[in-house]
Order: structure tokens, then sequence, then C-alpha cells
């Protein structure tokens, strides 16, 4: 299975913002566990990330023919990003929502998440540990 995980604007500065909300490990550290789960359950993932919705958009239209399950953590796009809800409404694979924090839980701007209708499942408030949660979900009902 082909899955591919992209995560969106401010990603990059995990580790340096509010770690008392988004804990201290770096893209590049939570990355290398992504790809350390997947080996480990034998799933082919590719990890992207962007600060430009319009690259993110792009990568969710080029996922349409060489992707079989989509994990994305959108960052504040998820409030808001209708043109990301517009381009996943289109795939035909599962799409899996993942966030650190608990949006539910914080500020009422972030509780609303404008592709939660489009989602198979979605991991909130489980740190880096729910992007492994979302791959054994995917691993387990492919």
């Amino acid at each position: 299975m082909r899955v591919l995980v992209l995560n969106g604007v401010n990603m990059n500065m995990l580790g340096r913002r509010d770690p008392a909300v988004y804990g201290t490990t770096t893209i590049a550290e939570l990355e290398g566990r992504i790809y350390e789960w997947g080996r480990a359950l034998e799933l082919s993932v590719n990890c992207r990330q962007t600060n430009d919705e319009g690259e993110y958009i792009k990568w969710i239209h080029d996922a349409m023919d060489n992707t079989d399950a989509l994990i994305v953590n959108p960052g504040a796009w998820s409030h808001y990003a209708w043109s990301i809800h517009d381009a996943l409404e289109m795939l035909p694979v599962p799409i899996i929502e993942v966030h650190l924090s608990n949006i539910e839980e914080r500020e009422e701007w972030r509780r609303n998440s404008v592709i939660k209708d489009l989602v198979t499942q979605r991991f909130i408030g489980q740190g880096p540990d729910g992007y492994r949660l979302a791959l054994e979900y995917l691993r387990e009902n492919q």
C-alpha cells in the first residue's frame, strides 16, 4: 500500500513552536518515525511538508494516480481552506486526518475542520503517535 503523508503550514516549525502544545519533536524526527512505522507495517510511505497551499493542493492532485491512501495534517488550513477540501474530495482513496493537538479542545476557531466530512478516520490530540495510529488503521483496513 502506497501512503502519502502531507503536512501543512507551520509544521516545519515543530520542536520550536509552542512545545507545550505541539511537543519537542521536529518535522525531521517526526518524518523519521513515520518512515520507521511504515516499514514495520510493510507500507510504502512518502512524507511531504509545505507552507504553500497551492503546492499542497498539487500534491493532492498528483496523488490521484499513484497513492492508495492519504494521511493529512493541513495545520491551520484545516479550519478554513475549502480549496484543500475540494481537492481531497476528488480522491477515491482513504483519507486520514491527523492533528498533534486536540483541536476540539482548543480555541473555538480551531474546532472546525473543513475536511472532517471527507475523512475515513481522525486521530487528534495523540501527538506524533497519531501518525502511527493512522498507519496502523490503514494497514488493518486495506
